[in-house]
């Protein structure tokens, strides 16, 4: 399941926090930018419908959990965006990531290591 930009926020407070409250998730999420409880409440409600939280009850106020991990969005997130930008093509967005932005020698070592990897696997 793809989820919204908000709720990718959203999962990005848990997966960093851990379990947390509504309350404690808009407190982070308004230190970036504006955004009312209601809103981030009902949005974690409907994240926990679509089965993207679970949520646990204690005393009067819910505990909510990233049900998804940080992983698997990612994975389903750059399968689409390099369906839907690049035709399919993975090599296509790693020439175009390395060609506009600035790479630091270790990042292109850590490149280097998959693509040996890569290769023993082929």
């Amino acid at each position: 399941m793809k989820p919204t930009d908000s709720e990718l926020e959203i999962l990005q407070v848990l997966w960093q926090q851990g379990p947390c409250t509504v309350r404690q998730v808009n407190e982070r999420l308004s230190q970036s930018r504006d955004v009312g409880y209601t809103t981030t409440l009902k949005l974690m409600q409907i994240m926990y419908e679509k089965g993207l939280l679970t949520r646990l009850e204690e005393a009067r106020s819910h505990i909510y959990e990233a049900n998804v991990t940080e992983q698997e969005t990612q994975t389903t997130l750059l399968e689409r965006f390099v369906d839907t930008a690049f035709r399919g093509s993975a090599s296509k967005l790693v020439m175009h990531a390395l060609g506009n932005h600035k790479t630091t020698s270790a990042e292109l070592d850590e490149i280097r290591q998959l693509l040996d990897q890569i290769e023993k696997q082929s």
